[in-house]
């Protein structure tokens, strides 16, 4: 069997959970390649809201099992919370969720760096959302990680107080004022650590490439979105990992012959969350009205998302760097009511008029250049088909389909799972 990826292709928050959540009925194995509890995935069913942050979307189905992969880094009081909050849903976490012994280990004193690095930036900060992710990913690269496997190790917590004590040497080199309780933190942690090892540990790659060739059917999930990839997004305002479809190879030990569709979720139109350049973003009454009608607000964070017109020449660039398959579009109600609809189909970068993503595209170097599509006035949210749906919105899926030759299988109407068409 082969493996299909599911991924966003916009700035991240492009409603990928829900996707995941949709599909995970044809699929024996959910598993989440990348990333950490910075992002959040938002299920919505029978009128609960859900927020994953770590566990993969499919825990909800009974049939599937979900794997956090070797790409995934772990906060375990993050996680312990997540599981806490699953309780109440009598969910078998320990036969149906499997964690790998490579995911690295986000340790207190992460946080911390995290909160000293972002504070000493002032002006110049990159918008962190201060989970410890970007310390987590660079104690990796630098060969200087906790792992998940580690924990089963006699040595486990001579290995963290050598890590933790290394960090708090360099949290003193930041010229900030940072309060904090590190005996009480610690705590905290080892408490979750314990925890932690009740659960299942498994050699992933193992595992995936057997369950592969026993014609087992996965599912590969990523978080964020392709914008935000540590090589192709709009650096140095990106995350640390690689959300893009090769991540999946890293982040699960899966070889790039056995990858067969790529699913790309984006939004009608583009949110951002925190700094970095945004072309198409509005900071009028439309893009007001754009993030009041999609309850734009961080799963995680809680922070406003700001919002924009659809970007065809960055949503053209994460399809071609992702092999995308099939498009599956989000959110098209939020764009009901507007009387006329912009996309940004190519830039005005430094003179010259061009339909690619440049090395830069910050306001001073980059101006979108629009056409304009009809609005439409109907209420998406009750439509369950295709044919349903208002002649002006088939127009501007159409639309988008011929610019980014490929199709849009999937429209969401809606933030449920049933509010969801195949087209």
């Amino acid at each position: 069997m082969t493996v299909d990826l599911l991924l966003g292709l916009q700035w991240g928050d492009e409603g990928k959970g829900k996707i995941v959540d949709v599909l995970t009925s044809k699929y024996d194995i959910i598993a989440r390649f990348q990333g950490g509890p910075n992002a959040g995935h938002t299920l919505e069913f029978d009128g609960i809201k859900h927020v994953l942050r770590t566990i993969p979307s499919g825990i909800f189905h009974e049939n599937s099992i979900n794997i956090i992969g070797n790409g995934v880094v772990m906060d375990p009081v993050v996680f312990q919370k997540e599981l806490e909050g699953l309780g109440k849903f009598n969910i078998d976490i320990k036969s149906r969720l499997l964690i790998s012994r490579k995911a690295h280990l986000i340790l207190p004193t992460h946080r911390l760096l995290d909160a000293a690095s972002e504070a000493s930036k002032g002006k110049a900060k990159i918008g962190s959302t201060l989970k410890g992710i970007g310390p987590t990913y660079m104690d990796k690269t630098g060969r200087n990680g906790i792992r998940v496997g580690d924990i089963e190790l006699a040595d486990f917590e001579a290995r963290y107080r050598a890590l933790a004590d290394k960090h708090q040497a360099m949290i003193s080199f930041y010229d900030v004022d940072l309060q904090y309780n590190l005996k009480e933190l610690e705590d905290e942690f080892f408490t979750a650590v314990k925890a932690l090892k009740e659960l299942t540990f498994i050699d992933s790659e193992e595992y995936l490439n057997n369950a592969m060739k026993n014609g087992k059917s996965i599912l590969a999930e990523g978080a964020q979105g392709s914008l935000l990839d540590i090589d192709f997004g709009t650096y140095p305002f990106v995350t640390s990992s690689t959300t893009t479809a090769a991540g999946a190879c890293t982040g699960l030990g899966i070889a790039p012959n056995k990858v067969k569709d790529v699913f790309g979720i984006f939004k009608a139109y583009t949110t951002r969350v925190g700094s970095g350049p945004f072309p198409t973003e509005l900071f009028d009454e439309v893009g007001a009205t754009m993030a009041k009608v999609g309850n734009e607000f961080g799963a995680v964070t809680g922070r406003a998302r700001r919002c924009g017109w659809l970007d065809l020449v960055a949503l053209k660039y994460a399809v071609q760097v992702n092999g995308v398959t099939q498009l599956y579009m989000m959110k098209g109600d939020v764009l009901s009511g507007f009387e006329t609809l912009k996309v940004c189909t190519a830039y005005e970068y430094k003179g010259e008029k061009i339909d690619h993503l440049p090395y830069n595209i910050e306001p001073e170097n980059v101006t979108p250049v629009y056409v304009e599509k009809k609005g439409w006035k109907a209420d998406l949210t009750e439509m369950t088909s295709f044919d349903e749906l208002p002649i002006e919105f088939k127009e501007y899926i159409e639309f988008i389909e011929k610019e980014l030759e490929v199709p849009i299988k999937v429209i969401s109407v809606g933030p449920d799972r049933k509010q969801t068409i195949i087209k």
